[in-house]
């Protein structure tokens, strides 16, 4: 079976912040690193939990990206949704075709 490279993105209230980086920090077989970054929810079924992002009219929150295999990622929901239960954490899952990092040694140009 050939390893397939998926993007896992979370999603959560802010207030979830420290919590849901402490938690992935600590699944070191599934997770070796992680891209957060602050958001604004908008729509519908967004909730507005305190007064301030009701004048702003959206939800803070935290977007969280992590890159790993198909199967691990099946894995962390299945310990997310868990730890996290009733926090309305969203979360999507998107293939990723080429994953690396420029300027670690790869391609090198010759002089």
């Amino acid at each position: 079976m050939t390893s397939e490279p998926v993007c896992l993105m979370l999603i959560a209230a802010r207030s979830l912040r420290e919590e849901l980086f402490d938690y992935l920090g600590e699944q070191r077989d599934l997770v070796s690193g992680f891209t957060a970054s602050d958001a604004a929810g908008h729509g519908p079924s967004v909730r507005l939990q305190s007064t301030a992002e009701q004048v702003k009219g959206h939800a803070d929150e935290v977007l969280v990206r992590i890159i790993l295999e198909r199967q691990d990622a099946s894995q962390l929901l299945v310990r997310i949704r868990t730890a996290f239960a009733g926090t309305r954490l969203v979360y999507w899952i998107v293939p990723v075709t080429e994953f690396g990092v420029i300027g670690d040694g790869e391609h090198k140009a010759a002089d």
